[in-house]
């Protein structure tokens, strides 16, 4: 039951969050916004593995 929450809360991540790889984002220069999105989606794609 996790694991598919976690899938399903990975596709729309996909679809609503702002992929930064393709947008070539410094993380370096990231905002704190920016940054929890990038952990958010970090989080999600780890527990969606699992």
């Amino acid at each position: 039951m996790k694991k598919q929450l976690f899938k399903f809360l990975a596709k729309l991540n996909k679809v609503l969050l702002p992929s930064f790889t393709k947008r070539q984002l410094d993380i370096a220069k990231a905002s704190k916004f920016q940054l929890a999105i990038i952990g958010w989606r970090a989080f999600v794609t780890m527990n969606a593995l699992d």
